[in-house]
């Protein structure tokens, strides 16, 4: 008789199918492997070696439970869920379980609020700003925090491609030489799931990287890696290290810097340029479904979430268009 699977192997097991199946990003296999591991080895202590079809909802709720009492947010909890959620999806279809326990237990309940998005002015402030080489006065800082002082010309193009084609940070990050599509003024974006897209380059994220190239270059030559010229990252680290491709954590710094610097609210990062990219350009009349196309969404209700109207621009919208508000 065939010994069945402990929790713990199955975790593995749906973690791998993430990676390999479905070309999940580290940064979602870093979660999953956060939430899952960590109900499998709950079920471990609490269960022992009675298989996965002993699993009942109420196991689950005793997790949520025990998370709490950990001090964790109603927000991480309900992120514990939908990763528990998904691996109890993922073992039906392969028949290991009948059904899905995880459906029975609610989501907590999470506090509605749309993040601040900056306004037109105020980012088109801070693009003019970079455009004009303006740096952050480096006295004061911290040795990271210098990674957002010392190249203006990179941090504009991270700046024009985050909010001018509203991709996301590990988007961004991705992009090789090649990613830009020069003849179709486009940027070719692999998005969640190794989804390809094509985004528009618009005509100053187009500048902003023509600036930067020649700088790369000289750069790469003297750091004796001549070779990543044509074939590298497009965005470098200052110290050229390793294949010299600047990572996401290094863009949320220099985000968060020239910001600051800027007079921008505290808490902005990589996504509110992105949200401000869907926000603006819903503001301004672009068609949902285009705009869902060019931010990669799956859904449209993800847009919809993602975007904000105000009331004054629902009542806008209203008296522009209905054959009765006139």
């Amino acid at each position: 008789m065939r010994r069945s699977e402990s929790f713990v192997e199955l975790a593995e097991r749906f973690l791998a199918m993430l990676r390999d199946e479905r070309g999940a990003s580290e940064h979602t296999l870093r979660a999953y492997r956060r939430e899952v591991r960590g109900f499998a080895e709950y079920l471990q202590e609490t269960l022992g070696d009675a298989g996965i079809k002993a699993v009942e909802h109420t196991h689950i709720r005793g997790y949520l439970g025990v998370l709490y009492d950990k001090g964790l947010s109603k927000t991480s909890a309900a992120r514990a869920l939908a990763a528990v959620r998904s691996w109890f999806k993922w073992m039906a279809k392969a028949g290991l379980v009948e059904n899905n326990p995880a459906l029975l237990v609610s989501t907590p309940k999470l506090p509605k609020h749309l993040p601040r998005v900056p306004g037109v002015e105020e980012l088109n402030r801070v693009m003019n700003s970079l455009e004009q080489g303006l740096g952050i006065r480096e006295q004061g800082l911290g040795e990271e925090e210098r990674e957002a002082a010392t190249w203006p010309e990179r941090d504009r193009v991270i700046f024009e491609l985050l909010y001018g084609c509203g991709i996301r940070n590990s988007e961004l990050v991705g992009l090789d030489l090649a990613s830009i599509r020069w003849a179709d003024d486009a940027v070719r974006v692999f998005g969640k799931g190794k989804k390809e897209r094509l985004v528009p380059l618009g005509d100053e994220a187009a500048a902003a990287i023509r600036a930067y190239l020649p700088l790369r270059q000289t750069r790469l030559e003297a750091a004796g890696k001549a070779k990543l010229v044509h074939d590298g990252p497009l965005l470098m680290n200052m110290r050229m290290r390793g294949a010299c491709r600047l990572t996401t954590r290094s863009v949320g710094r220099i985000v968060k810097s020239i910001a600051l610097s800027r007079g921008l609210a505290a808490d902005v990062h990589p996504h509110t340029l992105r949200h401000a990219f869907g926000t603006h350009m819903l503001e301004e009349g672009a068609d949902l479904r285009a705009i869902q196309e060019m931010l990669g969404h799956e859904r449209l209700s993800t847009t919809q979430r993602y975007t904000q109207l105000t009331v004054g621009q629902v009542q806008r919208v209203y008296d522009e268009t209905h054959p009765r508000a006139r």
